[in-house]
């Protein structure tokens, strides 16, 4: 039967750490959601922007659910992942949710910037004026390619297992942990992929609001009165830079977390896993601020909790 790997400061400090970011992203994206399902259900109907919200609050929330699960048992009960179905499990959710987190928020830059740049190039215009027909297939490719991706990590993975049973039979519980951080490193390689193309979507969308802006800024300049264009798009560059910065620094980690030779550095492993987690709540929080009708319930539920 499993047992419980030897526990030292690190591990303990590590698990308490992830564990307390964990449950909070997945409140704040637990609300994202609720909040728009709320809405949805008195205006029975969403927009193009609540459609984008709601599935990338859900990847998120499911997305910690499972990376907390795989982070837990691989410190605390390694031989836990020795389990095929378990292992199976695990790895086909975690990469699914992953690869849909990552597209998702790919698909909501490149919605802003497709909603608020200003451009005279005709397939541009063609994207604006179909925006919202565009938005709900664009959000079914990302799950279907999350799909297809987590399918083929999970036979990988499951391949890698069976080899490794039949090589080392029975090992001990640091090998088992060693030995799933291997099997774990090809189904990074591969939503990785995916997390290149997102963040090339999101560079893209960056660079091309702020050259609308410097554009629009030019035209305005001679006009003294206040422009709602230009402040839609300080609104829209202030969501997109700060995510771009955030995204930089989980590429780095996400870059740093497929090199074996970090692995055995405990500080990087440590900051790697502190940020990787930290990130979908504390971008998810950014959203829900920089929505004023979600910044407003959640105002409401936090005074109403202090009241309490």
């Amino acid at each position: 039967s499993p047992q419980q790997h030897n526990l030292t400061s690190y591990n303990v400090t590590t698990v308490a750490i992830i564990t307390l970011e964990a449950f909070a992203g997945m409140w704040i994206n637990a609300f994202l959601v609720s909040a728009l399902c709320i809405g949805w259900t008195k205006k029975k109907t969403l927009n193009s922007n609540e459609k984008i919200l709601l599935l990338l609050g859900c990847s998120r929330f499911w997305h910690l659910c499972f990376s907390w699960v795989y982070s837990f048992l691989s410190i605390i009960y390694p031989n836990y992942l020795c389990v095929q179905t378990m292992f199976q499990l695990i790895v086909f959710f975690q990469t699914f949710f992953t690869c849909s987190n990552l597209w998702v928020s790919a698909c909501l830059c490149v919605f802003y910037c497709i909603k608020i740049a200003n451009f005279s190039n005709s397939c541009f215009i063609y994207l604006k004026v179909r925006t919202d027909r565009i938005v709900p297939w664009l959000l079914l490719a990302s799950v279907l390619s999350a799909l297809a991706i987590s399918i083929i990590a999970c036979d990988m993975a499951d391949t890698k297992l069976r080899n490794n049973h039949k090589i080392t039979g029975q090992g001990n519980s640091s090998e088992a942990s060693g030995q799933m951080d291997e099997q774990f490193f090809q189904t990074y390689f591969i939503y990785g992929f995916g997390f290149v193309t997102s963040f090339t979507a999101v560079i893209s969308s960056a660079l091309l609001l702020l050259f609308s802006l410097w554009r629009h800024k030019r035209k305005m300049q001679t006009n003294s009165m206040n422009s709602f264009s230009m402040d839609a798009h300080i609104r829209a560059m202030k969501s997109i830079l700060s995510f771009f910065i955030m995204y930089s620094i989980n590429f780095l980690f996400l870059i740093l977390s497929l090199i074996p030779s970090t692995k055995e550095d405990n500080y990087v492993v440590f900051l790697s896993l502190l940020f990787l987690y930290a990130f979908p709540g504390a971008h998810s929080l950014i959203l829900i601020f920089s929505n004023s009708k979600l910044e407003m319930t959640l105002i409401r539920i936090l005074s109403c909790v202090k009241c309490k």
